[in-house]
């Protein structure tokens, strides 16, 4: 029986929700930039110019846009009314509930071994196979969607390595628990007998890397190596990529005693699964592969947490599952909680995040906003979920949530029976007639199937967490080329504006089922794609009309300009305060708003479009993964700041053309102004909006005429340009 002490203590929350400083400011600025805006909106609509007056139809437009800007930012207000911050209190965890932690589940998803090496994958899973936690509850489950024999030779290796690791990695406290991301620290230990073993460990795991990358060099692995293990019979000729049966392999029973690591100490269970694809039977890309873990998990180990990371984001803290096990075991909102979503970060970004990869603003106040209104987002990898609500179930006032309810009921079963029962689960013709992918597990029929299946475990009852430690929990892979880093947000652009004209959309689909805050900040993000056509028409008519002599904004002397001078540079001001105080320098917020641009005038544009060809049935979903590897070249000018335009995509066409169409909008005014035409003083700040616009696009004029090396802009692509900026220049003004 617990003394008074004890009973104190059992009662302590395990984790604690503060509110961000500085939250009463925040508003105030909020308040009086929404003045701002609204007075805009007032000058715009008593000001139409009349139907025979010129560029009365281009200052409609205008008002349109300003209309858009304002609805929008008004939206992103969701994401910073009530910015809070999580701390965990793991000591308190570990006293209070000992050896009676609950199994973990934990998922590792790839998809092709060309785009994510073998190499990689496995050095992830050896990252959450280290976890300082008890090995006999952990069970790791890796998905091959690319159904490779190669990635199946590489965890083979790993679980092997993985004896020697382990106990490496607790012995001396590792971390990271990565063995490439540690051993590329270049950090040797001072002790002789540890820097022996350093080195030891160092030998076994370049070893190991080596056989691995010279099988995948040959495109055969040899009859010794596939000789040591039954599950190579699984591949012959006519295996292929689309077209294979499932195949499960227990690589590592964490039931059997004999399976222990150098030590003497029990691993974890490692479980190989690539289910089974048809070419006429519709995979449902990532979605597809998390629901066959969900249930080939729930047959061989059926822990009652899961976790989910991408093959290239492995684990940088080996306590992140206790931390995380601190919100759901608390005793008082514990049982409310569905999934704890930490952020993606990334440990490759470039000198001042060229890319605005970082996400530093978008990761502690927005996501950690999304969290104030109790409605955090599941972002798809770095999350530890609640097993029964990522399968359907709603949270009900009667619901307890006892984690070890679940867990481990196959202890009579061998490997062989288990790895036969799992594969009918992994089929393609399992979900036929049933709820998977609808009311189970991640949902289908989007690119973003974890927000829409975040938005409908909220739309149960659940209550979701977002939980950002100092130390990130899990580091990635950050795009290193502009057209990767503009494809990946297309695709995500593309997902979330297709959530937002569906039957899903936040206002419709959730209206009265999560708060209204939290409705408006899934929108701030599905409504990413449509930004761009107001963000063009800003670009390009200003410009077109500057050529003209046509102003477009109060004269310099006016009061009616203070709106517009306040709104935009305490909007300016506030962004880049957000950035200093979320640790980015004063160039990474620059190379932001030079990506916020690349991204709204392309990605955007094209995500805005491919969505409107596939709601009117002219186009279907397509998933692209993001390349991990590129030419060292290209990574040598990604790590010195220097941006990548090599390719001759549609996008920089756009990028480039808009460039010089602000380039030559700025030349004609000063042009005009030096050679006596006059000065409009209504044109003062079109002139400042070129100049802006000139000032940000100073990598792509570099790119287009001074660059020599091979990530230059493309000759096809400046000629193409120059004849479409020019082309625009002659553009009539209504």
């Amino acid at each position: 029986m617990l003394n008074g002490g004890g009973e104190e203590e059992a009662l302590q929350p395990l984790f604690d929700t503060k509110v961000a400083k500085g939250k009463l400011a925040y508003r105030i600025y909020a308040i009086t930039v929404g003045i701002g805006i609204c007075l805009i909106w007032a000058y715009r609509s008593m000001n139409i110019p009349r139907p025979e007056e010129q560029g009365r139809w281009v200052w409609i437009g205008m008002f349109i846009a300003e209309l858009w800007f304002g609805f929008y930012w008004i939206i992103t207000q969701s994401l910073r009314w009530n910015v809070i911050h999580r701390h965990t209190f793991k000591d308190r965890l570990i006293n209070r509930y000992g050896d009676k932690l609950p199994p973990v589940d934990i998922f590792v998803c790839t998809a092709d071994p060309k785009i994510e090496p073998p190499t990689m994958v496995i050095s992830t899973v050896l990252s959450v196979m280290s976890y300082n936690y008890p090995p006999d509850k952990l069970s790791v489950y890796v998905s091959d969607d690319g159904g490779s024999e190669f990635t199946f030779y590489a965890l083979l290796e790993a679980s092997r390595f993985s004896k020697h690791w382990i106990p490496f990695c607790k012995k001396f406290r590792v971390e990271p628990r990565s063995p490439a991301a540690y051993f590329a620290q270049n950090f040797k230990p001072e002790d002789t007998t540890a820097a022996k073993e350093w080195l030891h460990i160092k030998k076994l795991y370049e070893d190991m890397t080596c056989r691995i990358e010279s099988a995948i060099e040959k495109g055969s692995i040899s009859k010794d190596a596939r000789d040591q293990h039954k599950g190579f019979s699984e591949w012959n000729s006519e295996v292929t990529k689309q077209n294979h049966q499932s195949i499960v392999q227990i690589l590592i029973d964490g039931r059997n005693p004999d399976a222990v690591d150098g030590d003497g100490n029990q691993l974890p269970t490692l479980v190989y699964l690539a289910r089974e694809k048809r070419p006429h039977f519709p995979h449902n890309f990532k979605a597809g592969s998390m629901n066959s873990l969900i249930r080939v998990s729930a047959e061989i180990s059926n822990a009652p947490i899961i976790l989910n990371v991408d093959c290239d984001m492995y684990s940088n803290n080996s306590d992140a599952v206790k931390e995380a096990l601190c919100f759901f075991m608390d005793k008082e909102r514990g049982h409310t909680v569905s999934y704890v979503q930490h952020p993606q970060s990334c440990d490759n970004i470039a000198k001042d995040d060229i890319y605005a990869n970082s996400y530093s603003v978008i990761n502690k106040i927005e996501l950690a906003g999304m969290d104030g209104c109790d409605g955090a987002l599941y972002c798809g990898t770095g999350c530890f979920h609640r097993r029964e609500s990522l399968c359907g179930l709603k949270f009900s006032k009667n619901y307890r949530g006892e984690l070890n309810s679940l867990g481990n009921t196959t202890k009579d079963r061998s490997v062989h029976e288990l790895e036969q029962g799992s594969k009918v689960l992994a089929d393609c013709s399992y979900e036929k007639g049933t709820l998977w992918g609808k009311e189970m597990g991640l949902v289908y029929g989007c690119l973003v199937e974890d927000i829409i299946t975040g938005l409908k475990i909220q739309c149960r009852g659940w209550k979701p967490v977002y939980y950002n430690p100092e130390s990130p929990a899990f580091l990635g892979v950050a795009p290193n080329t502009l057209d990767i880093a503009l494809v990946q947000h297309k695709r995500w652009c593309e997902g979330m504006f297709h959530i937002f004209l569906s039957e899903y959309c936040p206002f419709i689909y959730a209206h009265g089922k999560i708060k209204l805050g939290a409705q408006m900040g899934y929108c701030v993000y599905l409504l990413w794609a449509p930004n761009s056509f107001a963000l063009l028409y800003y670009l390009i008519i200003p410009s077109i009309c500057l050529l003209r002599g046509i102003p477009l904004f109060p004269e310099v002397s006016s009061l009616r300009l203070l709106p517009f001078a306040y709104v935009y540079a305490a909007r300016n001001a506030c962004s880049i305060a957000e950035a200093l105080a979320c640790g980015d320098t004063l160039k990474a917020w620059w190379n932001f708003q030079r990506m916020w641009l690349f991204r709204r005038t392309t990605s955007y544009l094209f995500a805005s479009i491919d969505t409107f060809a596939r709601q009117l049935g002219f186009s279907e979903t397509a998933f692209s993964i993001t390349a991990k590897v590129v030419d060292d070249d290209v990574l040598e000018r990604y790590e010195k700041g220097t941006m990548e335009f090599r390719t001759s995509s549609v996008m920089f066409t756009i990028i480039a053309t808009l460039a010089l169409l602000n380039l030559f909008g700025l030349s004609g005014a000063v042009l005009k102004i030096i050679s006596g035409y006059g000065f409009v003083e209504g044109l003062t700040l079109q002139i400042g909006l070129c100049l802006v616009m000139v000032m940000i696009n100073l990598p792509v004029y570099q790119a287009l005429f001074l660059r020599n090396d091979n990530g230059r802009i493309p000759s096809s692509v400046m000629f193409k340009s120059l004849f479409l900026a020019s082309l625009a220049c002659l553009i009539p003004v209504y």
